[in-house]
């Protein structure tokens, strides 16, 4: 007759015990929840979202020979159907969900807007698509206006050729997948002063041009470069408009 296992032994047998009873199937099954969890844990984004060089589209805006070019393919015609205009046809509110430029990169569409034309930029730690702080140097005035994260700014984001105006060129035609996209398209967007957004509206530059001359060149060239990219038409008194502005560009 054997003797009683001593407190150690016990111990001993009780870890055995406690080993044989996690079968190979069921050690599988933990091993491979480590390895999911880690993958998981690696496929984090951890990097910043893409630079600034990625927030337009491939030589844009035109070179002012390349908007004069454009200005002469436009196809001229009045403006249609601009008693059906509707904000919420191009959306409603900003989308990341588009393939324009500073589309898909997980940040909001005024915030790539932004990081783009504020200077003295501070953006946030945790969410690098956030804008803490920075100054915009207005295009269309010329004045320094502050930006803090969170708090009332004059700052506003325009639509250089407005989604009224869009409407009335073509934009009437499209379909919803094509004017969020044109809504959210970085090239058709800049930051500018509140107050004068307003009173630009959704004018063309026949009736409305930026106060600071010396944005005239640049503001003909992007309008050009929007119109061609989407193909939209120019009124006759526009197009006028436009020589005159990209005149000024030398």
């Amino acid at each position: 007759m054997g003797t009683a296992p001593g407190p150690r032994a016990g111990a001993l047998l009780l870890v055995a015990a406690l080993a044989t009873a996690c079968t190979p199937p069921q050690l599988e099954r933990a091993e491979s929840r480590r390895a999911t969890a880690t993958a998981k844990e690696a496929a984090e984004p951890t990097a910043k979202p893409p630079p600034t060089a990625a927030l337009a589209g491939h030589g844009f805006p035109p070179t002012a020979a390349q908007a004069r070019d454009q200005l002469t393919g436009l196809a001229v015609a009045w403006g249609k159907n601009w008693q059906t205009y509707k904000r919420s046809a191009f959306g409603v509110g900003w989308s990341d969900d588009t393939d324009a430029p500073g589309g898909r990169n997980g940040c909001d569409t005024r915030d790539d807007v932004l990081r783009r034309d504020l200077k003295d930029l501070r953006e946030g730690d945790r969410n690098p698509c956030v804008v803490l702080s920075g100054v915009l140097h207005d295009p269309y005035t010329g004045q320094k206006l502050p930006y803090y994260y969170r708090r009332a700014s004059q700052i506003q984001t325009d639509h250089v050729v407005a989604l009224g105006a869009a409407w009335q060129a073509g934009a009437w035609a499209w379909n919803a997948e094509r004017r969020l996209t044109y809504a959210n398209d970085l090239d058709v967007l800049l930051a500018a002063d509140k107050a004068t957004n307003y009173t630009k509206s959704s004018q063309t530059p026949d009736k409305w041009k930026p106060p600071r001359k010396e944005y005239w060149c640049e503001y003909g060239r992007r309008w050009t470069g929007i119109k061609t990219k989407y193909a939209l038409t120019v009124t006759a008194p526009e197009k006028l408009a436009l020589q005159d502005l990209l005149a000024t560009c030398g």
